[in-house]
């Protein structure tokens, strides 16, 4: 593999891709201008994943998508679909071939469950995947990790990269994810280079997680203002982090910036990616019931109250235990009610990135869409 500090051609991995068809390798001199190989896209079916997918699609890319729901509609539009799970070591590494460029979305995500199953999905699926790509010549990583990874029980208010990672959290999903980025950012080398995204609370039309379960809980009469209802609260709507993702592949693939240009390399390196408008969480969460006719949240229950019952919900799952994840978690208590909102300079001054949907206009969207199915 060519030394990533050199301005020639990659050797092009098109050549190695079962669906291969001719197609121009990208010239590291050609600062941002995103590559043409062939990309393999991890958890390709969930929301980010398939919205990314998407868009690598309109852009004429090859597209292999490791996932475990079947996804005929896009195997008819050539996608290369692999059924395996972050678990099958062996499928996640045989993947990478042939791929010139890794999305690593996939991961277990929750906020309770067995610290076993998420160390097996997100820790060892992604040495899994480091092996690959170092077995395949794979050239870049672009691995989507999650602000959680510097959870410390405080206020996060424009906080940064220079954060330690969490190594102390009540949750595994955080604790897993911190071992996994920081393992695929010491993985960077002049052969694979490697970048980790933090997008926070992805949002937007079609989001199954989010919206639905605030608007499942509050119309159940479980949800409570956590807190004095003042924290601050980032997000970002998933067509601003599938823009990040397909940066960050564009600035991995240029390696060297014009004379002038300010932007340090990004390889090796961990960014925040939000919309860059931080929100009341409650005043939106309000705003965003009132536009949907429902009654807001009104009754308020302290943090500390919240962090207890959280507590006796986690014995209570891990003794008997119970199906499902727990009404209230530690961790849930202090993310409902601390501020989490997230300096960008690093992603605008390395990536390039500038969140193209705003807060306002993905709202409307949202709403008019919840509106149309309601």
């Amino acid at each position: 593999m060519t030394p990533a500090n050199r301005s020639t051609a990659l050797p092009c991995a098109t050549a190695l891709h079962p669906l291969a068809a001719p197609a121009k390798c990208h010239q590291l001199g050609d600062t941002l201008h995103p590559p043409t190989g062939p990309v393999l896209v991890t958890g390709g079916t969930g929301f980010l994943g398939r919205r990314l997918v998407e868009r690598l699609l309109t852009q004429g890319r090859l597209v292999a998508v490791l996932a475990r729901t079947p996804a005929p509609d896009l195997e008819q539009r050539g996608v290369r679909f692999i059924r395996a799970s972050l678990d099958d070591t062996a499928a996640v590494s045989a993947s990478c071939q042939g791929i010139g460029t890794v999305f690593h979305v996939a991961a277990k995500v929750g906020v309770w469950g067995r610290y076993d199953d998420f160390f097996r999905a997100n820790v060892l699926g992604t040495r899994a995947l480091l092996a690959g790509c170092r077995e395949h010549g794979v050239a870049r990583l672009v691995h989507t990790s999650t602000p959680s990874v510097v959870f410390n029980g405080q206020n996060l208010a424009d906080a940064d990269e220079s954060l330690t990672l969490t190594t102390a959290c009540p949750s595994p999903y955080p604790l897993t994810k911190a071992i996994a980025e920081r393992e695929v950012l010491a993985a960077h080398s002049p052969s694979l280079s490697t970048v980790a995204l933090r997008p926070h609370l992805i949002w937007g039309v079609g989001d199954p997680h989010l919206v639905p379960r605030i608007l499942a809980r509050a119309r159940a009469g479980r949800l409570r203002i956590v807190g004095n209802g003042q924290n601050r609260m980032d997000m970002v709507h998933v067509e601003n982090a599938v823009d990040a993702h397909l940066n960050a592949e564009a600035a991995l693939a240029a390696q060297r910036h014009p004379i002038g240009d300010t932007r340090a390399a990004a390889g090796g390196r961990a960014y925040f990616i939000t919309n860059g408008e931080p929100v009341v969480l409650w005043d939106w969460i309000n705003g965003l019931l009132s536009a949907l006719g429902e009654p807001p949240i009104t009754q308020f229950v302290s943090l500390d109250a919240a962090s207890v019952v959280g507590a006796l919900c986690e014995a209570a799952w891990r003794v008997l235990p119970l199906k499902g994840e727990p009404p209230m978690t530690r961790f849930i208590a202090a993310e409902l009610a601390k501020d989490h909102w997230f300096s960008i300079t690093a992603a605008r001054r390395d990536l390039g990135y500038v969140p193209r949907i705003s807060m306002a206009v993905g709202t409307a969207e949202l709403v008019a869409s919840l509106r149309a199915r309601k």
